[in-house]
């Protein structure tokens, strides 16, 4: 079998390992990378190349990054004139245009972070862990105009557990996906896979997350405060207000407790965490990274702060 030629597009640390395991394989050729451009970042606001854009100039294979493929003439023709069989996105970040999807001789195949058609959106691995979900997945899609709405090539499944978070599970979606899009991209080139449509009456979508979505409120069941923690660990990491000071809050779990008479209110300190009562059972933070200082123990934490059994956690800043 010749080499099956592509261009890769995506920007975050996530696609990486796909990107990488393309690039060594001789079974295939990867002639460029499209991401997004890089902005400032940290403190410095210094703009610094993702990884991945680093991995591709290391190899030398081409860079573009365009402010938007769909309108960026240059890049268009560029890509044009690469002649690919296929295009692979995978958390790129723009939406591509009719006339971008045209350019492959067969198609654009998009790696999603869950068993579609369910959480179709730019947040799947958020929303799975959010909603308590006991498995999700990676699926391979050939991409239309229609939001992850594309016939489904190959899907994996991967059990979650109670207490698996974004960061885990991202980095289980980037160790599986470089084997199902190798698998996907030989069987739509060899004619052995035949993709199938979508259940659009199953189809359920994502939300972006905003700023106050963030902010944990103890007023309601302890399971819904832990999954939410878990969820947006790391990226969108959920916070609470104590005297005035910002607390991220990086892990816990839910504990039974019968006798919760305010939500919010603290319940024990242990040198396992700080028990925070909730609408219903209890939620025990373990790990938090105060405002202006490094990720800590709850612990280590509370006898800083001077948190004491009977205080109220505010799930908003006073004044």
């Amino acid at each position: 079998m010749s080499k099956i030629s592509l261009i890769f597009f995506a920007t975050p640390d996530i696609a990486l390992k796909s990107f990488k395991s393309l690039i060594e394989d001789e079974n295939f050729d990867v002639l460029a990378l499209v991401t997004q451009p890089q902005r400032p970042s940290g403190r410095g606001k210094k703009i610094v190349d993702s990884k991945i854009k680093q991995l591709a100039l290391e190899k030398n294979i081409k860079v573009f990054e365009p402010e938007k493929i769909s309108t960026d003439s240059f890049v268009i023709e560029e890509i044009k004139k690469l002649n690919p069989d296929f295009f692979v996105t995978f958390a790129f970040g723009q939406i591509l245009s009719e006339e971008v999807l045209k350019i492959p001789k067969f198609e654009t195949i998009n790696l999603h972070a869950s068993l579609l058609p369910k959480y179709r959106g730019s947040n799947p691995i958020c929303a799975c862990l959010l909603n308590g979900d006991e498995k999700t997945g990676v699926t391979t899609m050939i991409t239309v105009l229609a939001l992850d709405a594309g016939d489904l090539c190959l899907t994996e499944e991967i059990p979650l557990t109670k207490d698996t978070n974004f960061e885990e599970l991202s980095e289980r979606i980037s160790d599986i996906s470089p084997d199902i899009i190798k698998k996907t991209l030989k069987g739509l080139y060899d004619k052995t896979l035949t993709p199938k449509k979508q259940d659009e009456n199953s189809a359920t979508f994502t939300k972006k997350i905003k700023k106050e979505d963030k902010s944990l409120d103890f007023n309601c069941c302890a399971i819904d405060v832990h999954n939410k923690i878990r969820a947006m660990c790391g990226v969108n990491t959920t916070h609470f207000y104590f005297n005035g000071k910002l607390i991220k809050v990086f892990k816990s779990s839910e504990r039974e407790y019968k006798n919760t008479k305010i939500s919010g209110e603290v319940l024990d300190i242990t040198k396992e965490g700080v028990l925070i009562g909730c609408m219903q059972n209890a939620v025990l933070i373990e790990k938090v990274k105060p405002e202006g200082k490094n990720l800590m123990s709850a612990y280590d934490w509370s006898l800083g702060a001077k948190i004491k059994r009977g205080d109220i956690i505010s799930c908003k800043q006073e004044g």
